[in-house]
């Protein structure tokens, strides 16, 4: 038999920034492969829909809400995830923001709102979780990054150089943690339509620069992420670790 398990059943995922957009998506998504998933941020309504979403399926939705910047915060909530779930198996850095300042004009305040949001955030959560799966055998942590981390980008220098370090964390942890079974990958996301791009996109001007730039000639819909997203946290990608896999339309490929 050379198909491999793309199931996650019997499996516990966590979620972070899960309450809308791309983490609502991918939770919904890793429940739909039969995960029960725990879904972080800091609005409570935001989750409820989510985890609504994930009961419909038949999957446990535990919903917790933290500061992802704070470590006593973080480590309260990975603790009582593991506790109420019994483990963490798969663990999904989702949570990010941007702020579209010129370099210039970029503030100390913005500089450490985007680093800690994108970059602290995602550390302080591998950290934690990384813990409870070294000591139960393994799992899978899943970056959400961003082809601004590899082509210079109008998103904004902060941003940019926060999925960067994003990707190069990546790799380092997966370097680390492959001894405890852990592997460590980052999905590299190009524009996609969410609640954030919506008024974007809706500018006719803009949104024909995003496609003269995107092989593929159209941005990306939620679904085109959940399926990386799941394959990264299954066994189909038993022997993929510290890879960024770019989900991008082919932009990354041709830059400008």
């Amino acid at each position: 038999m050379y198909l491999p398990n793309f199931r996650l059943d019997n499996q516990i995922a966590l979620v972070t920034g899960a309450g809308r957009g791309i983490g609502r998506a991918l939770a919904i998504g890793l429940a739909e492969a039969g995960a029960d998933v725990a879904i972080l941020a800091r609005t409570a309504a935001d989750l409820e829909i989510t985890a609504a979403e994930i009961r419909k399926l038949g999957r446990t939705a535990y919903i917790v809400r933290a500061d992802l910047t704070n470590r006593e915060d973080v480590e309260r909530a990975v603790q009582t995830v593991a506790e109420q779930a019994g483990r963490i198996d798969i663990l999904v850095n989702n949570a990010g923001m941007n702020i579209r300042s010129q370099a210039l004009d970029v503030t100390d305040d913005e500089w450490e709102t985007i680093m800690q949001t994108n970059l602290k955030s995602a550390f302080l959560m591998s950290q934690a979780a990384a813990r409870h799966m070294k000591d139960s055998g393994g799992g899978r942590i899943i970056n959400i990054a961003s082809v601004a981390g590899a082509v210079a980008l109008r998103t904004g220098v902060v941003y940019g150089a926060s999925k960067a370090a994003l990707m190069h964390m990546t790799r380092v942890l997966s370097l680390e943690w492959a001894k405890h079974g852990i592997r460590v990958n980052a999905v590299g996301p190009w524009y996609f339509r969410t609640p954030l791009t919506e008024k974007l996109l809706d500018n006719e001007e803009y949104l024909g620069e995003i496609l003269d730039r995107t092989p593929m000639k159209r941005v990306g819909e939620l679904p085109d992420l959940v399926g990386p997203t799941v394959f990264l946290a299954s066994e189909a990608s038993a022997y993929v670790t510290g890879q960024v896999l770019m989900v991008d339309g082919g932009m990354s490929v041709y830059g400008f």
